[in-house]
């Protein structure tokens, strides 16, 4: 009887470990699945220029991407050891999806020289508008050795405005930026890729402008 008794407080013992151990267990993964770095592109620094009047409308209809670039995974290639695979960092994500990062930006710089509008909106402007679309085909970092990497940031603008009440195209130009990466990890990539967004942007900007004045 004193034995039944012994090992059944033995048994009930080792249970009550495996559930105290479960629950640990699971505080422990809970707690890893929630750490991890999230990162944007930082603030935006406003152009040293005196204000101006706005100018046209821009009706920006949305960042478009692949499915590969069309979410918060921070995308790196080894081509010193696999040019072929592409991968993610497990610890450092986005902070939103990669073409949203990419829009909330654009539409931030647009915003100081121009009304910015959402084609969803069925906003209508008084006079002629332009329509500016975006296609991202590469956002990424590479590493050429294991201590050395870059980035490279790729996208198609076209661009169309509405005249007499139909829509007309204007012109359509592919804008790249590479930079080096200040260190082989993920913050260099991110500080890379905040600056190289700023290059092309500010390129399709300047792009922008000159067929506005057309």
């Amino acid at each position: 009887m004193k034995k039944r008794a012994a090992d059944a407080i033995s048994i009930w013992a080792g249970a009550l470990f495996l559930v105290i151990s479960g629950a640990l267990g699971g505080c422990a993964v809970s707690k890893g699945a929630s750490q991890g770095d999230r990162y944007d592109l930082g603030p935006v620094v406003p152009a040293q220029q005196a204000p101006s009047p706005p100018g046209v409308p821009v009706w920006l209809a949305g960042v478009h991407a692949p499915s590969s670039l069309d979410g918060t995974h921070m995308l790196y290639r080894l081509v010193y050891s696999d040019a072929l695979q592409s991968r993610a960092y497990a610890q450092a994500r986005w902070s939103m999806p990669v073409p949203e990062l990419l829009e909330q930006r654009l539409r931030q710089r647009l915003a100081s020289q121009h009304p910015v509008l959402n084609p969803a909106d069925g906003v209508q402007g008084r006079g002629p508008g332009l329509v500016l679309r975006i296609e991202l085909e590469d956002f990424s970092q590479t590493f050429s050795a294991a201590d050395q990497a870059s980035v490279r940031v790729r996208l198609r603008a076209t661009l169309s405005a509405w005249r007499g009440g139909t829509e007309q195209l204007l012109d359509q130009q592919t804008f790249e930026s590479q930079r080096p990466c200040a260190s082989a990890d993920a913050p260099g990539g991110v500080r890379a890729l905040a600056q190289a967004s700023d290059t092309v942007l500010e390129a399709l900007e300047r792009w922008l402008a000159a067929n506005a004045a057309r």
